[in-house]
């Protein structure tokens, strides 16, 4: 049976009654109380092995207690509690040097779990350094899911941990790996990202480790790499599934020497940098098909942390639109706010684009429509009728499915074709015309699309991923079109 004394504060009476009855069960003395001042003076009087406490308490705030808690005994656990489910909730308990945090509801299993461990390893964790908050929140969502990413976020951020981001293609993995650098210890340091899809396979070696004078054809002096413009600071491999054999093998001894040489060096260079990779495919199936490396995998996969897709957490939805609707405000398009039935509406559809295809809905219901209270009507006519985009034509995965590569281009026509043909129905509707025959999009796709796609990569400068996200196109898809359009970069005036 356990034993210890715990001090428990919260300003709500039945979960102090919950708590109270839970940890006494479990073997534990415990002690309550609805104010942050009694808390205090329990503390100061030398009372309780651990301490459990709710954010907002009548009289004061914990997170101001916290500082103070510790500061007179650094070695006394603290559990935090919080109805404000936010990514800066759980960065500032961790702040503050809290053990633990835990959303509101929570599970009184795994709470009590929480507590047995921090009573048997009293000593403290290391509060990590103030960071100065950002402008709004990094991250956004009050589901579950999102909960537990947050939670997971705050216990790496004064870690050296290589953590592996999986997700689906738009689920804000890129976003993820650069909370942990800027809320981290490594955060006075750079952040670099390398996109391995978007690099020619046979540059990627230079483009991480750099390369000498001479080194190959085109080496006109040395070019550092990226390894070298991160040094002392976080280097995100965004797309590592990508990544061909030469270069794994050269990253796999980084991660096991920490050094590493030049492409046409033989000098061994230290290296003092943070790995976050990413990937939205399944790598232990690349494994079996001899394209990725086991030892590299088990060397990345230290953290692994699954963003979960839209689809999994549409009760985010609201806080999503509202802050997309925010951000698109301050950058001077007009204030819009969304009605019940729209919001609804958003929420039955599985979005295949996921965080990505929401804000750039949210954008565009901002700029091209007057209205200033967004319809379900609008949304109607923007995502289609009942049947979702990524269903059309084909069936869509389940929830639980693996993660396989993008989807390939014919899928990607068959969502265009429905999205088209959707769009001129209603138009026709409207109209009081006749509805357009069936195969009307494979006649206008070739006016419409070589114009358009060379007018995507002008305004890129040629950048095709850039150009990609612009059209809402996954980025093999389009130079796939490209390439089959004999498509010609026509270049803007700088």
């Amino acid at each position: 049976m356990a034993t210890g004394h715990i001090l428990v504060a919260d300003d709500d009476a039945a979960i102090r009654t919950v708590l109270s009855q839970a940890l006494t069960r479990a073997g534990y003395e415990v002690r309550v109380t609805g104010t942050a001042g009694t808390l205090w003076r329990w503390v100061q009087a030398g009372e309780g092995d651990l301490v459990i406490t709710d954010v907002v308490m009548p009289d004061e705030n914990a997170f101001e207690v916290l500082p103070r808690i510790k500061e007179l005994r650094p070695d006394l656990p603290i559990i935090v509690m919080s109805a404000q489910n936010t990514f800066m909730t759980a960065i500032k308990a961790s702040e503050r040097g809290a053990y633990d945090y835990l959303p509101k509801p929570f599970d009184l299993k795994e709470l009590v779990a929480i507590v047995q461990r921090a009573m048997s390893e009293p000593r403290a964790r290391p509060s990590a350094p103030k960071a100065e908050e950002l402008e709004g929140m990094p991250l956004v969502g009050r589901s579950p899911a999102m909960q537990e990413i947050y939670r997971t976020l705050a216990r790496l951020m004064q870690t050296d941990l290589t953590v592996m981001i999986t997700g689906e293609s738009g689920t804000g993995k890129e976003l993820v790996a650069r909370a942990l650098h800027d809320y981290g210890k490594r955060r006075e340091g750079p952040f670099v990202a390398i996109n391995m899809a978007a690099i020619p396979r046979d540059l990627i070696e230079s483009e991480l480790f750099g390369h000498e004078k001479g080194a190959f054809t085109g080496a006109n002096a040395r070019s550092a790499g990226r390894f070298e413009q991160a040094e002392g600071g976080t280097l995100f491999l965004d797309e590592i599934g990508d990544m061909p054999m030469e270069a794994q093998t050269r990253l796999l001894r980084v991660l096991q020497q920490g050094e590493y040489t030049t492409v046409g060096g033989r000098t061994h260079i230290k290296t003092n940098v943070r790995i976050v990779a990413a990937t939205n495919k399944d790598l232990r199936i690349l494994i079996q098909q001899g394209l990725f490396r086991e030892d590299l995998f088990f060397r990345l996969n230290v953290v692994p942390l699954r963003l979960p897709p839209l689809r999994e957490r549409t009760e985010d939805i609201p806080d999503l639109v509202r802050h997309f609707f925010k951000l698109a405000a301050a950058e001077g398009l007009p204030q819009k706010h969304m009605e019940g039935a729209a919001m609804e509406r958003m929420k039955r559809y599985r979005w295949p684009g996921n965080i990505r295809e929401l804000e750039n809905l949210i954008r565009r219901l901002a700029a091209l429509y007057p209205q200033e209270l967004v319809s379900d009507q609008l949304v109607e006519a923007e995502l289609g009728h009942d049947a979702p985009l990524a269903t059309r034509g084909t069936a869509a995965a389940p929830s639980g499915a693996p993660m396989t590569s993008s989807s390939g281009a014919g899928e990607e026509d068959a969502t265009l074709m429905a999205s088209v043909e959707h769009h001129l129905t209603a138009l026709f509707r409207t109209h009081g015309e006749q509805l357009p025959p069936p195969g009307l999009y494979h006649r206008i796709l070739r006016e419409i699309e070589i114009p358009l796609i060379s007018a995507a990569l002008s305004a890129t400068r040629g950048n095709q991923i850039k150009a990609a996200e612009l059209l809402g196109l996954n980025r093999n898809t389009l130079r796939k079109k490209v390439r089959d359009l004999d498509i010609r970069l026509m270049r803007s005036p700088r």
